[in-house]
């Protein structure tokens, strides 16, 4: 889907990846709207003038990366086995 070698998955999923010098995470939509709200980071734009509204591009030392990267891989395991269930 994207185009970083860098990147973060579980259950063949991506949900962190570093892209030009940012991390970029996969995070329920109201999360990242709070966090984009409070300016620590930007909507994630792949390129294509579409932004993404379940990740956030986040430059260095504006946030904690490993606590939003584990946040990430909780919320993309979660909703990953949410789909087999209905």
């Amino acid at each position: 889907m994207f185009s970083s070698s860098n990147v973060l998955s579980v259950n063949g999923k991506i949900f962190a990846m570093l892209v030009r010098g940012k991390l970029v995470v996969k995070l329920p939509r109201q999360r990242v709207d709070e966090l984009v709200a409070a300016r620590v980071g930007t909507y994630f734009d792949p390129g294509h003038g579409r932004l993404m509204k379940q990740w956030i591009s986040i430059s260095p030392g504006q946030a904690p990366w490993v606590a939003l990267a584990r946040a990430a891989y909780g919320f993309v395991k979660e909703s990953r086995a949410g789909s087999h269930t209905a």
